[in-house]
Protein backbone atom coordinates (compact mmCIF):
# COMPACT_ATOMS: atom_id res chain seq x y z
CA UNK A 1 0.00 0.00 0.00
CA UNK A 2 3.04 2.56 0.87
CA UNK A 3 4.41 2.11 -2.38
CA UNK A 4 1.42 2.88 -4.20
CA UNK A 5 1.15 6.39 -2.33
CA UNK A 6 5.07 6.62 -3.44
CA UNK A 7 4.23 5.86 -6.47
CA UNK A 8 1.47 8.31 -6.67
CA UNK A 9 3.39 11.12 -5.08
CA UNK A 10 6.34 10.75 -7.67
CA UNK A 11 3.50 10.97 -10.63
CA UNK A 12 2.07 14.41 -8.95
CA UNK A 13 5.27 15.62 -8.02
CA UNK A 14 6.82 15.32 -11.68
CA UNK A 15 3.52 16.53 -13.20
CA UNK A 16 3.54 19.87 -11.00
CA UNK A 17 7.05 20.17 -12.22
CA UNK A 18 6.56 19.98 -16.05
CA UNK A 19 3.07 22.27 -15.48
CA UNK A 20 4.51 25.75 -16.11
CA UNK A 21 6.45 24.36 -19.08
CA UNK A 22 3.44 23.62 -20.69
CA UNK A 23 1.27 26.09 -20.00
CA UNK A 24 4.54 28.55 -21.01
CA UNK A 25 4.61 26.46 -24.80
CA UNK A 26 0.99 26.85 -24.84
CA UNK A 27 0.94 30.69 -23.99
CA UNK A 28 4.15 31.00 -26.69
CA UNK A 29 1.47 30.09 -29.81
CA UNK A 30 0.23 33.20 -31.26
CA UNK A 31 -3.19 33.52 -32.33
CA UNK A 32 -4.29 32.42 -36.08
CA UNK A 33 -6.92 34.30 -37.97
CA UNK A 34 -10.46 33.39 -37.09
CA UNK A 35 -11.72 33.84 -40.94
CA UNK A 36 -10.44 32.77 -44.43
CA UNK A 37 -8.12 34.40 -46.82
CA UNK A 38 -8.66 34.28 -50.54
CA UNK A 39 -5.79 34.98 -52.94
CA UNK A 40 -6.47 35.13 -56.26
CA UNK A 41 -5.41 33.47 -58.93
CA UNK A 42 -1.87 35.02 -59.92
CA UNK A 43 -1.98 36.93 -56.91
CA UNK A 44 0.24 36.99 -54.29
CA UNK A 45 -0.65 37.00 -50.47
CA UNK A 46 0.73 40.47 -49.62
CA UNK A 47 1.22 41.52 -53.65
CA UNK A 48 4.10 41.68 -53.67
CA UNK A 49 5.28 38.23 -55.76
CA UNK A 50 9.21 37.46 -55.67
CA UNK A 51 11.42 37.42 -58.97
CA UNK A 52 13.87 34.73 -58.37
CA UNK A 53 15.89 33.00 -61.03
CA UNK A 54 16.44 34.90 -64.08
CA UNK A 55 12.82 35.86 -64.57
CA UNK A 56 10.81 33.11 -62.18
CA UNK A 57 8.19 34.63 -59.92
CA UNK A 58 7.31 33.01 -56.69
CA UNK A 59 3.43 34.18 -55.56
CA UNK A 60 3.22 33.46 -51.64
CA UNK A 61 -0.37 31.63 -51.04
CA UNK A 62 -0.22 31.24 -47.20
CA UNK A 63 2.58 32.47 -45.39
CA UNK A 64 4.02 31.10 -42.23
CA UNK A 65 2.45 34.50 -40.77
CA UNK A 66 -0.81 33.03 -41.41
CA UNK A 67 -0.06 29.82 -39.21
CA UNK A 68 2.23 30.41 -36.54
CA UNK A 69 4.74 28.89 -38.70
CA UNK A 70 2.96 25.90 -39.27
CA UNK A 71 2.61 25.96 -42.47
CA UNK A 72 4.48 27.72 -45.80
CA UNK A 73 2.34 27.25 -49.35
CA UNK A 74 3.64 29.41 -52.10
CA UNK A 75 3.01 29.02 -56.39
CA UNK A 76 5.48 29.32 -58.81
CA UNK A 77 5.73 30.14 -62.39
CA UNK A 78 8.84 28.76 -64.03
CA UNK A 79 10.41 30.32 -67.33
CA UNK A 80 14.24 28.71 -66.60
CA UNK A 81 15.00 24.96 -66.97
CA UNK A 82 16.28 23.28 -64.09
CA UNK A 83 15.94 23.63 -60.38
CA UNK A 84 17.78 23.88 -57.39
CA UNK A 85 21.13 22.07 -56.05
CA UNK A 86 20.51 18.64 -54.26
CA UNK A 87 19.54 19.56 -50.57
CA UNK A 88 17.70 18.66 -47.45
CA UNK A 89 15.01 19.84 -44.74
CA UNK A 90 16.38 18.77 -41.35
CA UNK A 91 13.17 19.47 -39.91
CA UNK A 92 10.88 20.19 -42.84
CA UNK A 93 8.65 18.33 -45.19
CA UNK A 94 8.57 19.65 -48.47
CA UNK A 95 5.62 18.90 -51.35
CA UNK A 96 5.45 19.80 -55.00
CA UNK A 97 1.86 19.61 -57.31
CA UNK A 98 2.17 20.53 -60.60
CA UNK A 99 -0.23 22.97 -62.10
CA UNK A 100 1.64 22.39 -65.78
CA UNK A 101 4.46 21.57 -67.51
CA UNK A 102 6.49 19.04 -66.71
CA UNK A 103 9.28 18.40 -63.54
CA UNK A 104 11.88 16.07 -62.82
CA UNK A 105 11.68 15.62 -58.98
CA UNK A 106 14.48 13.59 -56.88
CA UNK A 107 13.60 12.28 -53.22
CA UNK A 108 16.23 9.58 -51.67
CA UNK A 109 17.23 7.41 -54.99
CA UNK A 110 13.98 7.92 -56.63
CA UNK A 111 13.56 10.59 -59.56
CA UNK A 112 10.27 10.79 -60.18
CA UNK A 113 8.90 12.08 -63.50
CA UNK A 114 5.37 14.34 -63.10
CA UNK A 115 3.10 16.56 -64.97
CA UNK A 116 0.19 18.39 -64.77
CA UNK A 117 -1.58 17.32 -61.86
CA UNK A 118 0.81 14.97 -60.27
CA UNK A 119 2.36 15.94 -57.07
CA UNK A 120 5.17 14.65 -54.92
CA UNK A 121 6.36 14.09 -51.65
CA UNK A 122 9.36 14.75 -49.82
CA UNK A 123 10.14 14.13 -46.12
CA UNK A 124 12.06 15.78 -44.02
CA UNK A 125 15.62 14.75 -43.72
CA UNK A 126 16.06 12.90 -47.37
CA UNK A 127 17.87 14.83 -49.75
CA UNK A 128 15.79 16.32 -52.78
CA UNK A 129 16.00 18.11 -56.08
CA UNK A 130 13.43 19.34 -58.77
CA UNK A 131 14.01 20.60 -62.65
CA UNK A 132 11.85 22.03 -64.79
CA UNK A 133 11.62 20.54 -68.34
CA UNK A 134 11.33 22.13 -71.48
CA UNK A 135 11.21 25.93 -72.52
CA UNK A 136 7.38 26.23 -72.54
CA UNK A 137 6.54 28.27 -69.14
CA UNK A 138 5.10 26.00 -65.96
CA UNK A 139 3.75 26.60 -62.88
CA UNK A 140 3.62 24.41 -59.46
CA UNK A 141 2.74 24.66 -56.14
CA UNK A 142 5.08 24.07 -53.01
CA UNK A 143 4.54 23.62 -49.37
CA UNK A 144 7.04 23.30 -46.83
CA UNK A 145 5.35 22.02 -43.15
CA UNK A 146 6.49 23.88 -40.62
CA UNK A 147 7.23 26.65 -42.67
CA UNK A 148 11.07 26.86 -41.20
CA UNK A 149 12.32 30.21 -42.63
CA UNK A 150 11.90 29.65 -46.22
CA UNK A 151 9.93 32.54 -46.97
CA UNK A 152 12.68 34.40 -45.46
CA UNK A 153 15.43 32.46 -47.33
CA UNK A 154 13.41 33.63 -50.62
CA UNK A 155 13.00 37.14 -49.84
CA UNK A 156 16.94 36.89 -49.31
CA UNK A 157 17.02 35.68 -52.85
CA UNK A 158 14.88 37.95 -54.54
CA UNK A 159 16.73 41.02 -53.11
CA UNK A 160 19.68 39.86 -54.48
CA UNK A 161 21.37 39.13 -51.08
CA UNK A 162 22.72 35.66 -51.66
CA UNK A 163 24.01 36.27 -55.25
CA UNK A 164 26.78 38.88 -53.55
CA UNK A 165 27.74 35.78 -51.09
CA UNK A 166 30.89 33.28 -51.38
CA UNK A 167 29.92 29.90 -51.10
CA UNK A 168 31.01 29.23 -47.74
CA UNK A 169 28.60 32.28 -47.01
CA UNK A 170 25.78 30.98 -49.00
CA UNK A 171 26.25 27.49 -46.95
CA UNK A 172 25.99 29.24 -43.36
CA UNK A 173 22.83 31.14 -44.67
CA UNK A 174 21.47 28.04 -45.82
CA UNK A 175 21.97 26.49 -42.61
CA UNK A 176 20.21 29.63 -40.59
CA UNK A 177 17.33 28.91 -42.96
CA UNK A 178 17.17 25.20 -42.36
CA UNK A 179 18.37 23.40 -45.27
CA UNK A 180 22.05 22.05 -46.47
CA UNK A 181 23.37 21.93 -49.90
CA UNK A 182 24.84 18.57 -50.94
CA UNK A 183 25.23 18.36 -54.66
CA UNK A 184 24.42 19.52 -57.99
CA UNK A 185 21.16 20.56 -59.48
CA UNK A 186 19.19 17.63 -61.27
CA UNK A 187 20.01 18.63 -64.77
CA UNK A 188 24.20 18.66 -63.95
CA UNK A 189 23.09 14.75 -62.24
CA UNK A 190 21.26 13.27 -65.02
CA UNK A 191 24.19 14.20 -67.38
CA UNK A 192 26.65 11.83 -65.41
Amino acid sequence: MKRDSFLKFCLAIGSAAIAPFQINAKNKRKERPKKGILVANGSDRFNKPLSLFEGDKFYCKVSPKDTDGDLYIFDSTRLKEGGPPLHYHPDQDEWWYIISGEYMIKVGDEIFHAKAGDCVFGPRGVPHTFAKLGEAESKLIMLFQPAGKMEQWFNLVHKGVIAKMTEEEKDKARKEHGFVHIGPPLKQLKKS
